[in-house]
């Protein structure tokens, strides 16, 4: 058996199973998943399959991908069944478990006086607790984790050969007597309390106290501080220089949460789940959390306590905590207990820490909802490295770039895609040196030796440039969009051809332009640029996609043409770029050609309309504009802007919002509502891309379409898109589980080149 078998309790299930059924053979883990040997009456061995894949029986956070089974000779004389030990001989293609929430059995005794694991803050069993995030080789057995630096007591070790026990074979198993220990520092390093609950008290009223404070959790430190203390909360923005971008926060129940948040039925499944991700849910009023959390955006996230030390700390009367990543801004997640005295000594007031060394250093997930369905925007703890199983195997070892942004990596082994955690923008050089190193540790935990490396086709990326850089490797450059539509592709299971609309900041094209808004026919063997938004020049490189001014301009002078005059705008410039002399420069650059480039991007449209309408002229970090503007919507609008779809005969249809950009200043000018231009917009946009889907249907034939990219992070168009879609009788896909974002390209580059590496054999 394949699959999320390894780590979860499964060998123990079978144990049990066999043994209830009269069955004599083995079990052992090995490289591939679980071998299992039965010996017994054929109809005994039909129930165990039945009960152990989706019975009662089956482990709480185990999914069966495969089942191959095989006649064997009669063993004479068996009369047990047991469980050997694990084989680590052969190729790795077994799965990793990912790390998963304290589970509601744990959280019963930790809370049981008379249980010898009263209060102890790293209970954990066969399901639930770190898995990933301490593994460090395969087969998942105790001597490969960071757990093996504890010896298990006489009690422990009595649970963990007792197959009548939850934590049977439970390789984190500890207790107080045995395992990990917490304590708490001050910033210099300096103990000022060891003993747990004493601890636990101190952490808890320095953090009432409105201090921050660094914790040490399963994937890596967090900053804390109080949720509704705003003067703490600003504190932290000053010290860990994050000044705009939303925190994260946590709380002990969905009850607090629904307190300050609307929380459907299918957002409190998602925060109760193993993975329990940072769910987005909008705000409940604005009364409660403090101010600095989230401002300019409409919804909040939460998360539920997912450590036994997390609620070990809630039960000292905090409310809410901000729980954001333990770095400064940008840089990568810290785990080690020295790097975080180090790197954050001048952000934390105090350090809660412990000793179970963290291996693999893990983000939390985030989640919103897309037509009510979850879908991930940053996929990390909780998920990883849970692969995409694909119907394709691939021959040949593929390692996949990914994107400078938001990047993941991916590799391909057999019918696998292995997709890493979130690693981040690789323009930071901690984090691209995070990257490199991510990857030789990916691989060598799944033993992959790649002989092909695919990249994106900027040939400006840090992630192209290394995978050039591989000696020895087949070399495929995919062009962006084309990866994002292929990693929806792989996400489903369907090879294509359907049509992609892909909309986002920026992907080099294959004319040297920058792609943002583009109109796909595309499967796993190629694509064909069927439309796109009509280009318009934008000076200043990466600038534009930070300063609104660059795009404000460069839209109002393709609208209007020669006649464009500045000075009839100033009433607008001058709200968003005071520097007269600033706008000139970039008008003369627009005009010369100078440091310019022919952009569709999508992502520059929105930081344009967003600027128009005030709210704002800077992105201080990706997409701040575009949320902002996404969060005034006036929901109940269903008026829309004009636009046009431009077709010629030697090129690719084009989407023209000249008449979208003039009836929005005609709006401005006349004081309509940020909320009324916001929607219009945003409808106009809706219907603009299904008026394109619709061409390509009555072009092509094709009736499926696949959503992605970062522009389908914003809820409200992608959710309205696919409703006027399905309307138009579409067969619609879009990303879930990877993100639409950045995230998800090196899924779509690994899938890709799975396909062209079989097609080349």
């Amino acid at each position: 058996m394949t699959g999320r078998v390894q780590g979860v309790g499964f060998r123990p299930a079978v144990y049990r199973i066999a043994r209830a059924l009269g069955l004599t053979g083995l079990v052992y883990n090995d490289t591939k998943g679980v071998t299992i040997e039965l010996q017994g009456q054929e109809g005994q061995i039909g129930q165990f399959l039945a009960r152990l894949q989706s019975g009662p029986d089956k482990p709480p956070l185990s999914e069966v991908k495969s089942c191959d089974t095989v006649e064997i000779p009669i063993v004479e004389g068996e009369t047990e069944f047991v469980i050997w030990s694990s084989d680590a001989a052969g190729p790795a293609l077994s799965e990793v478990t990912a790390d998963a929430a304290t589970c509601g059995d744990c959280l019963a005794e930790m809370a049981d006086k008379e249980d010898f694991r009263y209060g102890y803050p790293f209970i954990n069993c066969t399901n639930c607790g770190p898995r990933y995030s301490i593994v460090q080789t395969i087969p998942y057995d105790r001597p490969n984790t960071t757990m093996s630096a504890f010896d298990m007591c006489a009690k422990c070790a009595g649970q963990y050969g007792d197959v009548g026990e939850r934590r049977f074979h439970a390789q984190p198993v500890a207790c107080g007597a045995c395992g990990p220990k917490i304590w708490l520092t001050d910033s210099a390093g300096e103990t000022i309390e060891s003993q747990t609950d004493e601890v636990i008290a101190k952490a808890a009223k320095l953090l009432l106290d409105a201090k921050i404070v660094a914790i040490k959790g399963i994937g890596g430190f967090h900053l804390a501080v109080d949720a509704l203390n705003d003067r703490a909360v600003q504190r932290l923005r000053r010290r860990k220089r994050r000044d705009h971008k939303p925190f994260a926060m946590m709380a002990d129940s969905v009850e607090t949460i629904k307190e300050y948040a609307i929380v459907s039925d299918a957002a409190e499944q998602a925060l109760r789940s193993p993975q329990a991700p940072i769910v987005l849910l909008p705000r409940k009023g604005r009364a409660g959390i403090a101010p600095g959390v989230a401002e300019g955006v409409s919804t909040l996230g939460f998360m539920l306590c997912y450590a036994p030390l997390h609620y070990l700390l809630f039960a000292h009367g905090i409310s809410v905590l901000v729980m954001t990543s333990g770095n400064i801004s940008d840089e990568p997640l810290i785990c080690r207990n020295e790097t975080a005295l180090e790197k954050l000594g001048c952000v934390a007031d105090a350090f809660l820490m412990h000793d179970r060394e963290i291996y693999r250093q893990v983000d939390d997930s985030i989640v919103h909802f897309i037509e009510q369905q979850p879908a991930l925007l940053r996929r990390a703890r909780g998920y990883v490295p849970t692969p995409i199983i694909t119907d394709q195997h691939s021959q040949e070892g593929i390692f996949a770039a990914g994107a400078d942004l938001k990047n993941t990596f991916c590799f391909a082994k057999h019918n696998q895609l292995i997709c890493s955690e979130h690693i981040g923008d690789l323009a930071d050089a901690e984090v691209y040196h995070h990257y490199i190193s991510s990857i030789e540790h990916l691989r060598r935990l799944f033993e992959v030796e790649p002989e092909i490396a695919v990249c994106d086709l900027h040939p400006g990326y840090l992630s192209t440039q290394y995978a050039l850089s591989l000696s020895g490797l087949k070399v495929i450059e995919v062009q962006h969009h084309w990866a994002h539509v292929a990693s929806v592709l792989a996400e489903h299971g369907v090879p294509g051809p359907v049509i992609g609309l892909v909309c986002d900041g920026t992907g080099y094209g294959t004319d040297g332009a920058i792609w943002g808004c583009e109109c796909m026919i595309a499967s796993l063997e190629g694509f064909e640029r069927f439309g796109h938004l009509a280009y318009y020049d934008l000076a200043g490189a990466d600038k534009a996609s930070k300063e609104a001014i660059r795009p404000v301009l460069s839209l109002l002078k393709r609208t209007y043409g020669d006649d464009f005059e500045p000075g009839k705008f100033e009433w607008l410039l001058g709200q968003i770029e005071p520097d007269r002399a600033k706008q000139q420069m970039i008008l003369q650059q627009l005009e010369k050609g100078v440091n310019t480039v022919q952009t569709s991007s999508l992502g520059r449209v929105f930081d344009a309309v967003a600027a128009i309408s005030g709210l704002g002229n800077y992105n201080h970090f990706d997409a701040q504009l575009p949320m902002a503007l996404e969060a005034i919507i006036e929901a109940d609008v269903e008026d829309s802007y004009g636009f046009e779809l431009i077709g010629e005969t030697d090129g690719p249809l084009r989407l023209d919002l000249s008449k979208m950009i003039r009836e929005l200043i005609a709006d401005v000018q006349n004081e309509a509502s940020s909320g009324v231009i916001s929607a219009k917009f945003h409808n106009c946009l809706a219907a603009a891309l299904v008026d394109m889907a619709r061409a390509a249907r009555q072009s092509c034939k094709l009736n499926t379409v696949a959503l992605s990219g970062g522009v389908f992070c914003n809820g409200y168009l992608a959710s309205r898109l696919i409703k006027f879609l399905k309307k138009a009788d579409f067969r619609v896909l879009f990303n879930r589980n990877v993100p639409s974002n950045d995230g998800g390209i090196s899924l779509g580059q690994a899938a890709i080149a799975v396909n062209l590496a079989r097609e080349d054999l």
